[in-house]
């Protein structure tokens, strides 16, 4: 399949110049108005050919945006995947869908994963382009920290408030590279991605960064009005190990999923869970008869909601 890709720029702010990197997939020559607008997730960057070419399969254009300082969108000098607040993303969420709109499509899905996830659902409850979305479906969002008891009531906090003071502070990288190595083809995984944009061992942990996602969680706990129905997916368990496992083939590694189940019910007045056996962190890398499994779970859903096209 064949992309195009569009860049978006943006003022300046305290890291210098700003861009993000709108992808469209090719797709046939009939009229299709429906479209699907993909934002990954942290440490990330858009390499799911796969994904595009099933929407595409399915009668949806398919656009990915690569966040300002991710994947493509980074910038020399930069600090990498780096935000002060959820809402510094919302101009490139802005933008993409007006491209889109501006491109013929009627009806928007914002299709979110991870990190992406949380700020798809923060966009669809009070983005400024949120009346183009017409159902939002996510992929394990980052609704809730995965850390101990003492590190999310003291450390974060901590944290949070240090960034304020000092916005560019970090410590060295604490999310386990095994989830990273399990999707890699390289450690037996099944996907090859370019290490230099979602790097293995990842990346320092900036004090702002957390503080933009507690944030943003705050607002979640607190509750959303999400106007249009959505659909929340994760994998039916979790795994803690901090050794390599099989198990890493089969769980998510990355969040729990009864923090993801919970938070759910707090997005909007329509949400639907449902729990993927045997799934990943991101469900579409998951083994094949998962990830299958996956598409059957969001493609049937959309038929309801959207009716057949």
């Amino acid at each position: 399949m064949k992309f195009e890709y569009r860049t978006l720029d943006f003022p300046a702010d305290y890291d210098g110049p700003v861009a993000a990197t709108l992808i469209r997939a090719s797709f046939p020559a009939q009229d299709t108005r429906r479209a699907v607008l993909y934002v990954h997730g942290y440490i990330d960057y858009f390499f799911q050919e796969h994904l595009a070419e099933a929407f595409v399969a399915h009668g949806y254009r398919f656009y990915a945006v690569e966040l300002r300082k991710y994947g493509r969108s980074l910038r020399e000098g930069q600090h990498p995947d780096f935000a002060r607040s959820m809402y510094e993303y919302y101009p490139d969420l802005t933008e993409s869908i007006r491209h889109i709109r501006e491109e013929g499509a009627s009806g928007i899905v914002l299709l979110g994963h991870s990190t992406g996830g949380l700020l798809a659902a923060l966009y669809a409850d009070d983005g400024p382009q949120r009346e183009a979305i017409r159902c939002v479906v996510l992929n394990s969002p980052f609704l809730e920290f995965n850390t101990t008891w003492f590190k999310k009531h003291v450390q974060i906090p901590l944290a949070a408030l240090v960034s304020i003071v000092f916005p560019f502070a970090h410590k060295k990288n604490e999310l386990s590279p095994l989830y990273a190595r399990s999707v890699h083809k390289h450690y037996g995984g099944e996907w090859d991605f370019d290490t230099s944009l979602k790097p293995i061992e990842g990346i320092p942990l900036y004090f702002s960064w957390l503080r933009a996602v507690r944030n943003g969680q705050r607002r979640i706990r607190r509750g959303l009005h999400i106007a249009v129905p959505v659909l929340v997916m994760s994998s039916d368990k979790s795994y803690f190990g901090k050794t390599w496992s099989d198990e890493l083939f089969e769980s998510d590694s990355v969040l729990n999923v009864e923090d993801i189940r919970r938070r759910a019910q707090k997005l909007g007045q329509c949400v639907t869970y449902v729990a993927v056996e045997g799934g990943m962190h991101d469900l579409f890398l998951s083994r094949k008869a998962v990830r299958t499994e996956a598409f059957r779970i969001v493609f049937g859903w959309l038929e309801r909601t959207l009716g057949k096209r």
